[in-house]
C-alpha cells in the first residue's frame, strides 16, 4: 500500500477490530509488492479453488490450515518472494509504531514467517473467491 493515508486508515481498523481476520488482511498488505506473474499466480489459485470447493461449500470462508491455502502457499513459494513478504512485514512494522494493536499483530508475523506466507496465501484465495 503506497499511500500512507491509506495504510494509517487500513492500522486504525486493524486497531479498532473492524477485520475479522486481521492476521491475513495484513500478510496480503505486506505483500502487496511480492511479484507474482499474473498466468502462475492464476493458474494456482484455480488449483486452490478445485481443493478448496472439493471441501464443501465454495462460500466458506477459507483458514489458514486448510488444505487449499496451504496449496497455494506451496506453490508459489520461492525464497526470494518469502523474503520480499518479511520486507513488506517490516515496512509495515514501521509504518504501525502508532497503533498498539496493528503493531503486535504485525510482530507476530514477523516472528513465524511460514504463518505469514500461508496468511497472504490465504489473502490471495480469498481475494479470488470475493470476485
Amino acid at each position: 500500500m503506497s499511500d500512507p493515508a491509506e495504510l494509517d486508515a487500513l492500522l486504525d481498523a486493524v486497531d479498532t477490530g473492524a477485520f475479522s481476520d486481521a492476521l491475513a488482511v495484513l500478510a496480503w498488505v505486506a505483500g502487496r509488492e511480492v511479484p507474482l506473474p499474473a498466468d502462475e499466480l492464476n493458474g494456482a489459485r484455480r488449483r486452490a479453488l478445485l481443493v478448496h470447493a472439493n471441501g464443501g461449500d465454495l462460500r466458506r470462508e477459507p483458514a489458514v490450515d486448510d488444505p487449499a491455502v496451504k496449496g497455494l502457499a506451496a506453490e508459489l513459494h520461492t525464497d526470494e518472494r518469502r523474503d520480499l513478504l518479511g520486507a513488506g512485514v517490516d515496512h509495515l512494522v514501521t509504518a504501525a509504531r502508532l497503533h498498539d494493536i496493528a503493531r503486535d499483530a504485525i510482530l507476530y508475523l514477523a516472528a513465524d514467517p511460514d504463518l505469514a506466507w500461508r496468511l497472504f496465501a490465504l489473502g490471495l484465495l480469498a481475494e479470488e473467491l470475493d470476485e
